[in-house]
Formats: structure tokens, C-alpha cells, sequence
């Protein structure tokens, strides 16, 4: 009798015990009370985090640039530019140096779009050639903003924005000064260093200069090559022009100022005397061409700014946003003569 009572009284604080479980098990999978409401606030905060990581990474973004090269005192200035104001704005660049070819700026462009960059920065080397690849950019999404140099596209979509010089009107302020100082002079002979061939810069610093001269009869551009922006070059087509034209010679106009200096060698050594005998000028404004200015070996040169890596991250930052962007955005500049060299040269940041 008393085995029997035993068991029953432990079968029923079996079944109790059981009773029990199921209640707790039931309060857990019903979701009231304060069980639910942690829960829900955990959610709440993990999508809170969620959003702010969201808009941190969309903040820093991953932009592409492909530079034409290093050719010059200028283009190294622009490049510096552009990283900089990439990478102090907390974005992440991608750098590629074309080297003066095309190819390697297509290649360099496909790479962006293979790596999903936020954005692409392009100065190309020359205007036509790259629809293809401009358009994969666009299928791909990826917007392209044209840094310095534009393209000749028919079809504009293609990409945002073009942020540079006027390089039309810095051919019209080089003609414009020429005509001022030597307008009353007879038959001027002008030799022309042009920029890489095909070219935005070189095609138009020399439409912008021929447009002034074409209104005066006196002036005639008598030998005009590409000396390719470099000073090597542009000493060795200046050396040429030199030998069968040297005694005819009364100005040169370079398309920036590191064929003008190359050029200014070769005068030297042939034993005439820069900005005497043959009046110089240049486009760009580089620090080099201030220190031939002091030197009394250069009348003047056309500022070409570079430094618009800030300026390029701004607009970028705002399409991204949504913002409208201008097709079309200058640089302010400024033209510098010899008399203004020495005292300027100082402040130059380029």
C-alpha cells in the first residue's frame, strides 16, 4: 500500500512537472509580454545600425582616374590635384597613368568598370576613339566625368560633365596679346609648337589663335609641328624650325610652357637670344615658365589652372546625390607677362 501511494505521488509530480515545461514553452512561442518586446528592440536597433553603415559606405565612394600621363610640369600638378581631393575627402581612388595612349586609357577605363567604381574620371588623351568604352561604362551604370580634356562624341550622354579651361579663348588671349605688342610691325613670322595631335587642348589653342591673327594680315604662322607637350620635343622641332627658318623667325607660340622652355634651349644654342630676337610665348603657367620669365627669357604665358581636384570631388559628390549638374564647367584663369614674373614666382603652386 504504501509502494502504491509512493508511486502515485510520483506520477503526479511527474505529470506536474510536465504541466509546467509546457506552460513556459507556451509563454515563449505566444511572443507577449517583456519577451516580445525585447526582441522587437533589437530589431529596431540592428536596422538602425544597418541604415548608418549603409549611409557611411555611401558616402565613401570608389572613383576611377585616368590621367593622359606626366608629359609635363602641369599635367603632374593635376594629378596631384585629383588624388588629393579623392583621398581627403575620404573617397577611395583608383589611379591609372595612361602614358600618352589611348589604349591604356581604354584598358584602364574597362578595369573601373570591372572593379564597380562609383565613378569615373577621364582625361583623355585624345577627343574621339572612345565611345565604346564610354558606353559600357554607362550600361554598367557608372557615370564619367571629363577632366581637362573633352571628347567628340556624338552622343553626350555618355558622360556628366566636362570640367576644364577654355582652351578656345586661352588661344584668343595668346593671339590677343600678340596683336597688342606687335600689331603696328610688318610681316611677323610665327613659328606654332602644337600639343599631342588630335588632341582638345592642341586642336584648340590653335583655332582660338588663329581666329585672333586671321583679322590681321600682318601676322603668318610659317611653321606649325607637334612638339607632342613635352620640353624634349619641343626643343628638337624648335631646333628644325630653327634650321631652315632662323633668320625669319619672330615668334614662337608654344601650346603649353614645356615646349616653350625645350624651345628656349634650342635658341640659346643657336645663338639667338629668347624673348629678344624671338618673342615667346606659352600656355600654363607652370613655375618653370615663371623662373624663364624672371629670367628674361619669355614674355608670356597663358594659365591653364590644374589645381580643380576639389572642385572635380564636389561635382561628383552632388550627381551622386541627385543634384543637377552643369554639361559645361570652367576654370577661372589668368594670363602673366615678364614684368609680373619675379615678383609672382614665389607663390606658384605648380
Amino acid at each position: 500500500m504504501r509502494k502504491r501511494l509512493h508511486s502515485t505521488l510520483f506520477l503526479s509530480m511527474i505529470l506536474m512537472f510536465i504541466l509546467f515545461l509546457g506552460a513556459c514553452g507556451s509563454d515563449d512561442a505566444g511572443g507577449g509580454g517583456t519577451t516580445v518586446d525585447e526582441p522587437d528592440t533589437t530589431d529596431e536597433a540592428t536596422t538602425d545600425n544597418s541604415d548608418e553603415a549603409e549611409a557611411t559606405t555611401s558616402e565613401k565612394l570608389v572613383i576611377g582616374f585616368s590621367q593622359v600621363g606626366a608629359e609635363s610640369e602641369w599635367r603632374t600638378a593635376n594629378t596631384k590635384s585629383m588624388q588629393d581631393a579623392i583621398t581627403d575627402a575620404g573617397h577611395e581612388l583608383k589611379f591609372s597613368d595612361g602614358q600618352q595612349k589611348q589604349e591604356n586609357q581604354i584598358k584602364a577605363i574597362r578595369s573601373f568598370i570591372a572593379q564597380k567604381v562609383d565613378a569615373i574620371v577621364f582625361s583623355p588623351v585624345v577627343e574621339t576613339g572612345f565611345e565604346t568604352v564610354l558606353q559600357e561604362a554607362k550600361d554598367a551604370g557608372i557615370p564619367v566625368f571629363l577632366s581637362d580634356r573633352s571628347v567628340d562624341i556624338e552622343d553626350d550622354s555618355l558622360w556628366v560633365t566636362f570640367l576644364g579651361s577654355d582652351f578656345v579663348e586661352e588661344g584668343r588671349k595668346a593671339g590677343n596679346w600678340l596683336v597688342e605688342e606687335l600689331g603696328d610691325q610688318e610681316d611677323v613670322k610665327i613659328v606654332e609648337l602644337q600639343g599631342t595631335v588630335g588632341s582638345a587642348p592642341a586642336i584648340d589653342r590653335k583655332e582660338g589663335f588663329e581666329e585672333v591673327l586671321s583679322e590681321h594680315s600682318n601676322f603668318e604662322i610659317i611653321k606649325s609641328q607637334t612638339g607632342d607637350f613635352t620640353r624634349a620635343k619641343g626643343k628638337e622641332v624648335m631646333e628644325a624650325f630653327l634650321r631652315s627658318d632662323g633668320d625669319n623667325i619672330d615668334v614662337l607660340y608654344a601650346h603649353n610652357d614645356d615646349m616653350a622652355i625645350g624651345a628656349i634651349q634650342a635658341i640659346e644654342e643657336y645663338g639667338l637670344k629668347p624673348a629678344e630676337d624671338i618673342v615667346i610665348i606659352g600656355v600654363d603657367a607652370v613655375k618653370g615658365a615663371f623662373e624663364a620669365m624672371a629670367a628674361g627669357k619669355m614674355n608670356v604665358t597663358v594659365e591653364c589652372n590644374p589645381l580643380f581636384g576639389p572642385q572635380m570631388v564636389g561635382l561628383i559628390e552632388d550627381y551622386l546625390a541627385g543634384e543637377e549638374i552643369p554639361k559645361r564647367v570652367a576654370v577661372e584663369e589668368s594670363m602673366y607677362t615678364m614684368d609680373q614674373a619675379a615678383e609672382l614666382l614665389p607663390t606658384r603652386q605648380y
